[in-house]
């Protein structure tokens, strides 16, 4: 799938997976066979334990709209937002600060 920024007209994913099994939704991108950018239907969090290199976290609403980064979220972390949203994107550190991503933002998934 890919994950176009509507409101910046910039790509931030060309391989993004929404990740459905359990054993996706635990390992994540420890996961080899997963690609950097990850999408998750979860209320509960996130977390970076026994990673080895940060990551960009976008929370979206049911629009598809930003209502929380967290840009470079180091190894060994844990991520929460208020639990009325439920759509998270993983992705490479790096992509909120290139594709200039902010709170307000409408992203196209597609």
């Amino acid at each position: 799938m890919e994950v176009v920024n509507q409101s910046k007209k910039t790509i931030l994913a060309t391989d993004l997976k929404l990740c459905n099994s359990v054993l996706d939704k635990f390992l994540g991108l420890l996961r080899k066979s997963n690609p950097r950018s990850l999408m998750f239907k979860t209320r509960l969090g996130m977390h970076t334990l026994l990673m080895k290199e940060n990551i960009d976290i976008l929370v979206l609403d049911k629009s598809n709209k930003v209502v929380k980064i967290g840009e470079s979220i180091e190894p060994n972390q844990f991520f929460f937002w208020n639990p009325k949203y439920g759509l998270v994107l993983e992705l490479p550190e790096g992509t909120i600060k290139q594709t200039k991503t902010e709170i307000g933002d409408v992203l196209v998934i597609s």
